[in-house]
Order: C-alpha cells, then structure tokens, then sequence
C-alpha cells in the first residue's frame, strides 16, 4: 500500500515556455529576460546559481597587477613612489569583492522573485522534448544548453603525477590565496598571455609557453608591440617549443621543452593552463534528445539551434557554427537565443561585429572581418593609422604606446578596426557602434569627441581618410572658382 501511495506521488511533469539547463552568467541572463516578458521559465544548475567566475576572476587579478605596475612607472611623470610589498591575502580579497557584485544579482531568492523555477541537480535529455532531474520531468516547449565549459588540461606525461594544488586553471583563480613563486603558463591566448603578465607583475617569475606564438587572432603588428611590454617586463616567452613532459622535483616539478634547437628544461612552482577549455555537455545525453555534439561542444547553426530545432545552445558550451566565438560569447547570444524563442525570429551571428579583447598591458582590441582583410585583393583596402604618440592626451598621461589602425574600402566603407594600447577596451566602442549601424569614416570623422582624451587618436585615424581629398585637381578647382566668385 505505501509503495502505491509512492508512485502516486511522484511529481507532476513541469510544462515551461523555456527550459534553461545551466545557471552561470549566460543562463540566468536568459532566463531572467525570458522571465520579464512573462514566459514561465525553469532553470536547472548541477550547483549553486552564478556558474563559473573564469573571466571576472582574471580581470580582477590582471587590474590589481596593472595598479602595481603603474606605481612602478610614476616616476615617469616625475611622481617616484615607493612600491609596497604585494599582499597575496589581499589580492584575494580583491577578486573576491569582484565576484561578490555579480553574485548578488544571481541569488536564488532574487531569481524566484523574478518568476524563475530553479531545480538543482544534473539533467539529461530523455527525449527530444524532455530532461529529466532526479525525479522530476520537464517538458517544456523550447530548451536551451547554456552549460559552459571547463579547463581542458592537456595529456602531458608526468603531468597526472604532480601535486594537484601545483596545477592552476583559470576556474581556480578566485580560490588562489597564495601567489606562485615560478610560474609557467600554457597557452598563447588572450587570458594565458593576460595572467602572465600579471603574475609577473605580481613578483611570479613566469614563462609563458606557446608554440604557435601568442594571440595568433590578433592583427600581428599589434602583438609585436605588447611582445616587446612582456619581454621588457621578464616574462619569459617560448613561442617556438612545447611542452613534451613533466618531472617531479621536491621543490617543484621540472619542465621539458622542445623547438627548433632542441630540447631544453625549466624548473617551477606552478604550472597554469590557460586558454584551453572542453564543453561541459558530457552528462546532458544529448543523443536521446536528438542533439549532435562535436569537439567544439553542441553543435549549432548560426542561428544557435540545434540539430533538433526545439533545442537551442549558447556561451562556451556551443559549438559547429558557433565555434571559436568563445570569447565573443554573451549578450549576442542570449539575444538570438531570446529572440528566437519568445518571438520566433531568427537571428545570425556574425562574430565580425563583435569586438575581441586581449586583457593584457597594452590592451589589444579588434572588430572587424579580419579574414576578409587578409584575403583582399591589393589596392581595394585603404589603411588608417594614429599612433598615441602624437596625441596630446596620451603624451600627457605617460600613455603613448599603440595605435589606432582604421581598415577601409576605397570609398570608405569600414572594414576592421584594430586598437592597442591602455584603454583599448574602452575606446573600441565606437567603434562596434559604427561597424554595426554601417557608418563610415568619413561621418565618423565628422562627429566631435572629447577634447584632450585618448579617443583623439580614433578621430585623427579617420580625419586621415580625407586627406587624399586635398591634393584632388577637381576639389582644388572647385575651392579656386568659390574664392573668385564665392
């Protein structure tokens, strides 16, 4: 009798508009803006709501060391200061502070007030139109995967054997309260090249190992100039050897390299991979729900949908069309995505007007086609640059490195926009606003910025477009004929 009593109680199935299966950053902003427009909404997390913290983490650690680095350079402006010792406790505290501000927007108790069903637990499809948690069933009309990803370690011998807590990733970094002595970090991406930097700058002696050399994506005239930054800063760069073994020591572990000439060793502390990441999709049982899944993560189209058109992914987890937009992943998106459940209207990536950012001293900023750059035929692009060298701000400021550099058509058209230098981040902004309401130059040239501020450089780049106007005969003629009669 009581085990018919317990069947009977098993949970009714749960019917939403939109089934969220992850509760980090992408997931709760989806579900939260679902959620205002009144579609009912279940959101399920294997853990706490918030997700990881990877990219606020390296931020706050790479602004702590830029804060250090610049009482370190003052003396530049005829302000010497005397750098205190850094305070590993601290600097934790520090990226904890950051983490505290977006964790408070993503509570439980604010997100059920919002309307949101969370459930906790691990999901997996059971069907095209259900998962399942524990012994609850969802069947709701739209689903999507926004699961994200984990640190992909590499399969380096020797390296299972080391002491785990000498292994870093970039999830581990809000957990650090004790900075590495000897560093070596894995990878060439913007967050391996990022943290390097700030470890060294940090007191860490670091050496940053990448054989296809660091940030591949970006335009290489820009990288060559924050080359140059890290090597004057004693990070140690390997960018034509790999990493081929591990050995552990009692003081650390020994390294084994090997490039063009040979083989060669380091010793360190630490060793942090960066960069790498895995799609955490291995639990969903992707296949009972009719989802195809590929070493990127789920496979989608540029409309994010799935093989199964009910189903759609985002952020990190996503993959096929939506491969390599990793770090352009976010608001564009949970746009598409929210459009397309609650409006039916299909959206498109196109992560040429989405901005890509390297966090590192200088900061490296692009958008733009930059493929399409490359491929172009010669003399069908015009390039544009200002270096912060010859602006008034940026020589004020002790800021003078980098450049802005405008990529047009011939009559103007922009093309790609690449910025490095302090500030970077910021000053792209127009940029992406240009690019996406298909501005060009000359009416970028045409808008007035502020006076003595390093966006000067963006408007000179684009005043330089009209310069070739100057020397026309037919312009010349016109200005000569409005002096006689004008």
């Amino acid at each position: 009798m009581s085990n018919a009593k317990a069947k009977a109680a098993k949970p009714a199935a749960l019917t939403p508009d939109l089934c969220v299966i992850g509760a980090g950053a992408n997931g709760i902003a989806l579900a939260i803006a679902a959620a205002a427009f009144g579609a009912p909404v279940v959101l399920i997390d294997r853990q706490a709501t918030g997700g990881r913290t990877t990219s606020l983490a390296t931020k706050a650690l790479v602004e702590a060391a830029a804060r250090i680095q610049d009482m370190r350079e003052a003396g530049r402006l005829g302000v010497p200061v005397e750098v205190p010792e850094v305070n590993d406790a601290l600097i934790h505290d520090h990226v904890q502070r950051a983490l505290a501000t977006t964790a408070t927007n993503q509570q439980p108790e604010r997100l059920k007030a919002l309307g949101i069903h969370l459930i906790q637990g691990e999901a997996r499809f059971i069907d095209r139109g259900s998962v399942q948690v524990g012994d609850i069933a969802i069947k709701a009309r739209r689903f999507a995967i926004a699961t994200g990803s984990r640190p992909d370690i590499p399969a380096l011998p020797g390296l299972a054997e080391l002491n785990p807590a000498l292994i870093l990733s970039e999830d581990a970094l809000s957990e650090l309260t004790r900075l590495p002595g000897r560093l070596v970090v894995l990878g060439g991406s913007g967050p391996a090249v990022a943290l390097a930097q700030a470890f060294r700058r940090l007191g860490s002696t670091v050496a940053l190992i990448c054989p296809a050399g660091i940030l591949p994506e970006h335009d290489a005239e820009a990288v060559m100039i924050l080359r140059q930054k890290l090597l004057r800063e004693g990070v140690t760069l390997h960018e034509d050897s790999e990493a081929v073994r591990v050995e552990n020591r009692r003081s650390g572990f020994k390294l084994t390299l090997a490039g063009l000439s040979g083989e060669g060793t380091l010793e360190a502390s630490h060793i942090l991979v960066a960069g790498r990441r895995r799609a955490d999709i291995e639990a969903l049982d992707l296949d009972l729900g009719g989802i195809r899944s590929d070493a990127d993560g789920v496979v989608v189209d540029r409309s994010l949908r799935t093989a199964n058109r009910r189903v759609h992914a985002l952020g990190s987890c996503a993959g096929g069309a939506a491969a390599g937009s990793r770090e352009l992943a976010g608001n564009d998106h949970v746009g598409i995505v929210l459009r397309s459940v609650l409006f039916r209207q299909k959206g498109s990536l196109d992560p040429s007007g989405n901005p890509r950012i390297a966090w590192s001293r200088p900061e490296i900023a692009s958008i733009g086609d930059w493929r399409a750059v490359k491929d172009a035929r010669p003399g069908t692009l015009r390039f544009l640059r200002w270096p912060f060298a010859e602006v008034p701000a940026a020589i004020a400021a002790g800021r003078t490195e980098g450049y802005v550099k405008l990529v047009t058509d011939r009559k103007g058209r922009l093309r790609a926009v690449t910025i490095v230098g302090d500030g970077a981040g910021e000053l792209i902004a127009p940029w992406c606003v240009a690019l996406n309401a298909g501005l060009d130059v000359k009416a970028m040239a045409g808008i007035a910025l502020p006076e003595l501020a390093a966006s000067d450089a963006s408007r000179r780049a684009a005043l330089s477009f009209l310069a070739s106007a100057t020397t026309s005969p037919r312009l010349r003629r016109l200005i000569g004929f409005l002096r006689r009669f004008g």
